[in-house]
């Protein structure tokens, strides 16, 4: 069987990130950072947007699961564990982060810097997402200067893991 690995990797990184975003996903972290209430309301409805369109061209994680043993499934899964030892690998124990911007970030840069998918049909709106948005919202408009440079240090981890994940072979 053919696989088509740019496709496994993307379906992996979006599984990925839909797990950060359901084990962040309206957590009190950014309060924590005094972040204004509004900006997180705007955020969580972000990461519902995202989650609803990862669920759109994903499968149930019970379905990979249960299909482990099949080839695409197999090799997705294989992907997953290979980008969260990338991951584990450039994140610092102990270490504060933001999990927003840290998917945020790796999608910008699988989808925007690296162009994959750009002539797929279904994952049409990771390519038009307007991830400069975030960039501004978590970045330029940011007040509290301890929360900005954590948002500039999961940029940094998120594409030097892109770039492990992308370059690393699964099969």
């Amino acid at each position: 069987m053919i696989l088509n690995i740019s496709k496994i990797k993307t379906e992996a990184l979006l599984l990925f990130c839909r797990d950060l975003i359901n084990s962040y996903h309206n957590t009190q972290d950014e309060i924590d950072f005094g972040v204004d209430e509004n900006l997180i309301k705007e955020f969580d409805k972000i990461s519902e947007d995202m989650l609803k369109n990862i669920n759109g061209v994903c499968f149930s994680n019970e379905y990979y699961l249960q299909n482990r043993t099949h080839y695409r499934p197999k090799a997705i899964l294989k992907a997953y564990d290979n980008l969260n030892s990338i991951l584990t690998k450039n994140l610092n124990e102990n270490q504060e982060f933001n999990p927003s911007m840290l998917y945020f970030s790796m999608l910008a840069v699988w989808f925007k810097e690296l162009e994959k998918e750009s002539k797929s049909k279904e994952y049409i709106y990771f390519l038009i997402y307007p991830y400069y948005n975030v960039y501004d919202k978590l970045l330029v408009n940011m007040k509290n200067d301890k929360f900005k440079k954590i948002n500039i240090q999961m940029i940094e981890i998120a594409e030097k893991t892109i770039l492990n994940y992308n370059n690393s072979n699964i099969v």
